[in-house]
């Protein structure tokens, strides 16, 4: 077996190996607005649940040569931004947002998203998601070596859930309808696959 001291590594290889690892990771489809008031969206699948109670998520947001992501500066911005899950219907026009463009112009145009009103908070959502979360900024981290910020941890509370009326019963999601997609390494992502329970030890 390999053993690697990280430290030794680029910041790719050390990418690769955890991104190729770490899988599948779910992906978030965010959306935030500017000062200027563009309504930006970009996906990422360094996210994840943080706390139930109260309802908690986060979201790692690399920088680039340590400037901040667009997302990343409108969170802290505004203090507000929307979380949807990528699925199967959704995944395609959402690839497309992961271009690179300037902070005015907005990713939901040229994905031909379709805006919609958010209940709680000033940003919007995309009706094209059969989930989506309303967040405000609960806290957000800069983290990094040497002083110099390599990515923010953003830590949002979900102030109000949106669930697409087919894919909910008696409270719970039904996950095949939802069709929620993961991401593993390089182009590739991944369906739902085989499922199977494990009973907990008591």
């Amino acid at each position: 077996m390999l053993s690697i001291d990280p430290v030794q590594n680029t910041e790719r290889e050390n990418y690769k190996f955890l991104t190729g690892s770490i899988i599948p990771r779910p992906v978030a489809f965010v959306t935030t607005v500017s000062k200027e008031g563009t309504v930006n969206g970009a996906p990422f699948s360094y996210f994840n649940i943080v706390s139930s109670n109260p309802p908690m998520v986060s979201l790692a947001i690399q920088r680039s040569e340590g400037k901040l992501k667009d997302t990343s500066r409108n969170i802290l911005d505004s203090k507000e931004f929307v979380v949807h899950i990528v699925d199967e219907e959704n995944v395609r026009q959402i690839n497309e947002t992961a271009a690179s463009l300037t902070p005015d112009q907005s990713e939901i145009e040229r994905a031909r998203l379709t805006p919609i009103d958010s209940v709680k908070v000033s940003v919007p959502g995309v009706k094209e998601a059969k989930i989506r979360m309303e967040c405000s900024l609960e806290h957000s981290i800069e983290l990094g070596d040497g002083g110099t910020p390599g990515s923010d941890l953003i830590i949002g509370k979900v102030v109000q859930f949106h669930i697409d009326n087919a894919i909910y019963e008696n409270g719970r999601i039904d996950p095949r309808g939802l069709g929620a997609i993961s991401r593993l390494a390089g182009h590739d992502y991944a369906k739902i696959g085989d499922a199977f329970s494990i009973a907990r030890p008591k």
